[in-house]
């Protein structure tokens, strides 16, 4: 991985910010939104989006349920590079491209715009199932800590009630606006790494017993989304994306290889009375008190991931939206003068995400079919741009951080991992198949590119994707007044 010396020169201070908007101004958009992001935000709002206490523990029956604690371990082992290949794939094409828009501007600009267009519905729906999947997932563990606080068992209607609960404080608090998130997404990434920390030393210290899933790390788009509200954007999303993954994929799977060596009682930990295999894991190896304590770090983590992936789908859908890809773009590409915050665009993420899950009244499989809704969102949109870099090599000039000769292998092996990747998370997750059991994924993969054709249909004529070196298109900044 290379940084050129423009890179180098994006790090003297004063001249950052305009060597950015003139970067953006290149591509053909206009900075409305502001820079208070550094680097290390960048790279922090990635890893707090992809949460090792997320991403790892929030299937973790899952996986012990449908393969065990071989198939966990080798499996985070066997997909970690794999995804460090579409990262780093992916990070190259960011360095060139540091926009709001992320996945589907790229593509526009190396494919086109029907490219663009079905990446873009892709990348959206990936990051609500993302919002979905990672709010929701925070309901269970606040779920487990009272059962053991209080006995209460909790139920999927006041799980809902929980999420919703959660959602809205996601979204007021992203309405403070970027200086607000800076101190958040740094928060959060402190404390997944320190919280990782304490529970891999007390699993590895206290039990007297030890025994032994693979989640995809994903949502490394993040620092690509938050690159128009970051100082050397160029270097510093490339970097937050290739950072975010190895830092997690390792702190992951040393955190997944504790709990499971921790594990005191197989089937008692997958009968749990909390609900939650992580909860009874802590409760048997640690004690009621110090798995309350520990299981209150977990849930703080998680809803510092929430709040990151809200935001990054919030810049995602204003960024459509101010491309005119939505149907009523005028409203979600609003911008608050005060906070530089697209508040419409936040509220519309939360009400999608809330829909999302209401499945989850009625069936038990319902957290892995929204969970792999993300996946089949995200990769599918990671990987095209990938694809039509490696398809059309004239197009592409790459920015000031690179994989020079490394490029086209690692692109290759990160397409091929992708297409293998969602074609499993289209399977069904559970055998036999029933009514409760069914995997919906498919079905909403399907909504999403027929939802696509038909506003393409009747509404792309106001499509319009700026390509770089162009006059900028876009309106200007409008007081979110009216929110939804």
């Amino acid at each position: 991985m290379r940084t050129s010396a423009h890179a180098r020169g994006q790090r003297s201070g004063r001249s950052r910010p305009l060597d950015d908007e003139h970067v953006l101004t290149e591509l053909g958009c206009t900075q409305q939104l502001h820079r208070r992001m550094g680097a290390f935000g960048n790279f922090s709002a990635s890893l707090s989006v992809i949460s090792i206490m997320s991403g790892t523990l929030l299937l973790l029956d899952y996986g012990l349920n449908s393969g065990g604690p071989a198939v966990v371990v080798w499996g985070w082992l066997a997909v970690g590079p794999l995804v460090l290949c579409l990262a780093a794939a992916l990070a190259e094409i960011t360095s060139r491209y540091p926009t709001s828009g992320g996945l589907y501007y790229m593509a526009r600009q190396l494919g086109g715009e029907r490219w663009s267009w079905y990446t873009g519905w892709l990348n959206r729906l990936g990051l609500l199932g993302g919002v979905a999947a990672q709010d929701y997932g925070v309901a269970p563990f606040a779920g487990a800590w009272a059962n053991l606080q209080f006995g209460y068992e909790p139920t999927p209607r006041s799980l809902l009630v929980v999420y919703a609960v959660i959602l809205v404080l996601h979204a007021v608090l992203n309405l403070f606006g970027t200086g607000l998130m800076n101190v958040l997404t740094s928060l959060s990434a402190w404390w997944h790494l320190a919280g990782a920390v304490v529970i891999i030393g007390a699993l590895t210290l206290v039990p007297s017993h030890q025994l032994l899933p693979c989640f995809a790390l994903a949502g490394y788009d993040t620092s690509a989304h938050l690159s128009e509200e970051t100082s050397g954007a160029s270097v510093a999303a490339a970097r937050g994306i290739i950072r975010s993954v190895a830092v997690s994929w390792i702190a992951g799977g040393i955190l997944l290889g504790a709990l499971l060596f921790a594990v005191q009682d197989y089937a008692g930990t997958l009968g749990s009375a909390t609900g939650q295999p992580v909860a009874q894991i802590f409760l048997d190896a640690l004690g009621v008190a110090t798995a309350k304590a520990l299981l209150l770090v977990i849930i703080v983590a998680q809803f510092l991931c929430g709040y990151t992936v809200t935001a990054s789908a919030s810049r995602m859908i204003y960024a459509f939206a101010r491309d005119g890809a939505l149907p009523g773009s005028a409203r979600w590409q609003k911008v608050s003068r005060r906070t530089a915050i697209p508040a419409n665009a936040l509220w519309l993420a939360v009400v999608v995400a809330f829909v999302l899950a209401l499945p989850s009244l009625y069936s038990a499989s319902a957290f892995s079919a929204v969970t792999a809704i993300s996946v089949v969102g995200f990769t599918p949109a990671y990987a095209i741009p990938v694809l039509l870099r490696l398809r059309h090599r004239e197009r592409f000039t790459p920015g000031p951080w690179h994989l020079g000769r490394w490029s086209r292998p690692i692109g290759w092996v990160a397409v091929l991992w992708a297409s293998a990747a969602t074609g499993l998370f289209l399977l069904p997750q559970s055998s036999p198949v029933t009514a409760t059991s069914f995997n919906y994924t498919p079905v909403a993969l399907l909504v999403a590119p027929v939802m696509a054709a038909l506003w393409g249909r009747f509404g792309r004529g106001s499509y319009g994707v700026p390509r770089s070196g162009t006059a900028n298109a876009h309106g200007q900044i409008e007081e979110a007044e009216n929110i939804l």
